[in-house]
């Protein structure tokens, strides 16, 4: 009976499923494309917003692929290995937006360095003796959510492979095919950047009080996390028996891939009231008031490009990666930043070069060649 149901037949499949989703995609699109203009038109605080608008970005990237997914079902792992990739690096924005409220590593251990980590359960603290909050601490909490930046696409592509090679299907548990051994590195991956994440936040999360930090970390975790959980309930689904193969045109259409479809639909309705609610958990209103002109405008259009190129920049990713991993480029690094900062704030009016202290700068400078010159030695 379930060999005759047809592809036509299936409900995410029908022309009012398409519909609907369509309507739910185009709405999404516009409530957070409205954002992201208001956020690049007042771009006043770049190293808040920067990360701001790559969350946002979210829902557009989510929205269009599932849409398209559902749309074109066959192809559908090559659209959400988009999506899966971006997750990851949404959960690394959203990290690093909490370093940039607080004011970086330093400004973070004035007020948490030292203090014992809270032993749970929920982290699998519990099983490890006593830790405390320092800066390596704060290092593993990066290292834990970039690993994820660079598990999720490998996997991706690993994927891909594996189904062409036919030794791939979303729901198939058998040990001689990928999917089992896709979840299980997933889980593992994912749980520790979660963990990571969590573990930073509740040590934060007195100091993050004034930029209402439960609101957005529910929300970023609802849009990252439901989708994937709402794809383990239907994993299940399909596994006792609820959704089956179904007959397509030319060939049978796995369960697996009827499950995608389910999964694709709800994403698409799902993500128009995520853009609702990242409007609220990131409202623009609070960079309009940082730098404005008496007509209450914001930077020129012609300069709105620029700095959407500058947030969709993954330089950074890499430059943290290479930060993060690597313990000799650190210090460099964290040279280079001091005086970039300072000619940032210069160029942009907040200080001028009168402010400045020379001999700090010469400080700097010279510790920065330094480095450099003992990197060439060695």
């Amino acid at each position: 009976m379930q060999n005759r149901t047809t592809a036509e037949a299936v409900f995410f499949n029908t022309p009012f499923a398409h519909a609907v989703s369509s309507i739910f995609t185009f709405l999404a699109i516009v409530v957070t494309s409205f954002q992201i203009y208001k956020h690049l038109r007042y771009y006043t605080k770049p190293s808040e917003q920067k990360w701001i608008l790559r969350i946002l970005f979210m829902v557009p990237i989510y929205s269009v692929e599932s849409w398209l997914s559902l749309l074109f079902y066959d192809y559908y792992i090559y659209f959400d290995t988009i999506r899966d990739c971006y997750e990851a690096f949404v959960i690394y924005s959203f990290l690093s937006l909490c370093f940039q409220y607080l004011g970086g590593e330093m400004e973070i251990m004035e007020h948490i360095g030292g203090k014992p980590v809270e032993r749970s359960w929920w982290t699998c603290t519990c099983c490890f003796p006593q830790m405390h909050y320092t800066m390596r601490f704060l290092t593993f909490c990066k290292q834990a959510t970039l690993q994820f930046c660079f598990i999720k696409p490998v996997v991706a592509c690993i994927t891909i492979i594996l189904r062409s090679l036919d030794k791939y299907a979303d729901g198939d548990w058998r040990p001689d095919r990928g999917y089992l051994y896709v979840t299980i590195i997933y889980n593992i991956s994912i749980s520790l950047a979660l963990a990571a994440l969590y573990l930073f936040y509740h040590g934060v999360k007195e100091i993050l009080g004034p930029f209402n930090p439960v609101l957005k970390f529910i929300i970023v975790k609802s849009i990252v996390f439901v989708p994937f959980w709402q794809s383990v309930g239907l994993a299940i689904a399909e596994g006792v028996g609820f959704i089956h193969k179904v007959q397509g045109q030319n060939r049978e259409i796995e369960s697996g891939v009827v499950a995608m479809g389910y999964q694709n639909f709800l994403i698409t309705i799902e993500m128009f009231f995520g853009a609702i609610l990242l409007c609220f958990a990131f409202p623009h209103k609070v960079y309009l008031k940082l730098r404005c002109d008496r007509q209450g405008r914001g930077i020129p259009l012609q300069k709105i490009s620029s700095k959407l190129a500058e947030t969709l920049n993954p330089k950074d990713y890499l430059e943290a990666a290479v930060h993060n991993f690597i313990p000799t480029y650190r210090k460099y690094t964290k040279l280079t930043n001091v005086a970039d900062e300072g000619q940032e704030k210069m160029a942009n009016g907040v200080v001028t070069s009168n402010d400045v202290d020379n001999d700090e700068w010469d400080s700097v400078n010279d510790e920065t060649s330094c480095m450099l010159t003992s990197d060439n030695e060695v």
